[in-house]
Parts: structure tokens; C-alpha cells; sequence
């Protein structure tokens, strides 16, 4: 056997001493060699280092066109989907678990998808630092950790300081598309949403709507729901 495992580069943090509380914890997952070597080659083209000031995105993508940012994309299925099928747009995702990131890198190199760009970051400060007010078309949230224990619940990022951040960053006609499986977290969202100046939930007052063809659906929504598991996808347009 020869070389040396590779190892998850961690997400940056541009917060020295206290910070709020963080709606992610960065646990341990297989990192593969592949990976590794999407971090090392393709990250130069698809990656956007955390620089802590605005960012210009027309520079950035070599052309000015509305904005979708997903948070916490995950193994990044939903994000490459939605850009394959919206070339017209300009995609922006943020992802702190490096498996995740190195795996959608090395799909966005297979697939040519030069209008995505990917942080390695925590959402929150991207947000805050990078991204200008109304700069986004559309914000999407898809499965965010539940942290479904009651004494973890204000470690969800659906709180109502994150959600006056992202009326702040939306256009005026923007959309913030969230999904949840869990309905206690679903609860939580229209308690905060519904009630954040600059919202409108489409559906009405704690109203949901079916799953837009935008969002795929995964394998893991797939079984749950044949468990009996239910699915909320929450749409707010930005007043």
C-alpha cells in the first residue's frame, strides 16, 4: 500500500473568539482519494475562497444573471440537477462537510457546468460578508439538520435573525424555497417565516405547496415517504 489517506480540508472560519451559535457541526465521513483530488484540480474553477468583503458575481461568472444560492447543498444532487436544467442562471451553493463538496466538484467538472460556483463556508458569513443586499434571485433550503432534540432546536438556521439576512440579500420579487421532513422543524419555519417582514408565503398562513420541478426528488425522500414519513416544501416570495 502506498500514499496517505487523504484528509477533509475544513471549511474556513473568518470568526476569531466568541460566535453565535453554528447550525452545523462538522462530523467525520468518508473523504476519498477522488475527492481529495477534485479539492486539489478543480476547486481553482469551481471554488470561491472566503474573502470576507462583497463579492462582484458578474466578475465571478463572466456575465450578469440572476442568482439561485442553495445552503447546505448536501451531496449536491439537487444543486447540479437545478443547473443543468437553468443554464440561464447563475448557481451559488455553500456546503461545510468536504465529502459533499469534493463529490459535486468532480460532477460539475463531468457535466461542464461553468455557471455554478461552490463555497466551502459557513453559510451565515457568506451571507453577511460576501453577498450584497438584494444580489440573490433565489435562496434554496433543502433539509436542513432538524436538530430534533428540544434543547437543540436553537441550533436550527431557521431563526428569525437568519431570515431578516436572507429577506436582506433577496431581490425585491425574489423566492426562498425551504424543505423539511421533519414537522416540528415545518412548525418552526412558518413560526419564523410567516411572520418576517418582507415574506409572503405563497401558499398562505402556514400554507405549503407541492414539490416544484426544480427540486428533485432523492432516494432518502423517497423511502421516508414509503415509511410514512411526510415532506413540507414552504415558497416565499420577497415582498
Amino acid at each position: 500500500m502506498t500514499g496517505t489517506a487523504p484528509h477533509p480540508p475544513k471549511p474556513y472560519s473568518a470568526t476569531t473568539g466568541p460566535r453565535a451559535i453554528r447550525s452545523f457541526v462538522l462530523r467525520q465521513g468518508r473523504f476519498t482519494p477522488a475527492q481529495q483530488r477534485a479539492f486539489d484540480e478543480l476547486w481553482p474553477r469551481f471554488g470561491l475562497d472566503f474573502i470576507g468583503k462583497p463579492r462582484d458575481y458578474d466578475e465571478v461568472f463572466g456575465r450578469a444573471a440572476p442568482r439561485v444560492l442553495e445552503i447546505g447543498f448536501g451531496n449536491g444532487d439537487a444543486l447540479r440537477f437545478a443547473a443543468s436544467q437553468d443554464p440561464a442562471r447563475d448557481y451559488i451553493g455553500i456546503e461545510v462537510h468536504a465529502p459533499g463538496v469534493g463529490r459535486l466538484l468532480n460532477a460539475l467538472a463531468a457535466d461542464g457546468a461553468e455557471h455554478v460556483r461552490l463555497y466551502h463556508h459557513d453559510a451565515v458569513e457568506v451571507l453577511r460578508e460576501e453577498i450584497a443586499e438584494g444580489a440573490l434571485d433565489e435562496v434554496r433550503i433543502y433539509f436542513p439538520d432538524p436538530w430534533h432534540k428540544k434543547r437543540h432546536n436553537k441550533r436550527r438556521l431557521i431563526q428569525p435573525e437568519f431570515a431578516a439576512l436572507l429577506v436582506s440579500r433577496l431581490r425585491s420579487g425574489g423566492r426562498l424555497h425551504a424543505a423539511t421532513d421533519w414537522q416540528d422543524y415545518a412548525e418552526q419555519m412558518w413560526d419564523v417565516l410567516d411572520a418576517t417582514p418582507g415574506l409572503a408565503n405563497r401558499a398562505g398562513p402556514r400554507g405549503q405547496v407541492q414539490r416544484p420541478d426544480w427540486r428533485p426528488q432523492t432516494h432518502f425522500e423517497t423511502r421516508g415517504q414509503k415509511l410514512g414519513h411526510g415532506v413540507w416544501d414552504l415558497l416565499y416570495d420577497r415582498a
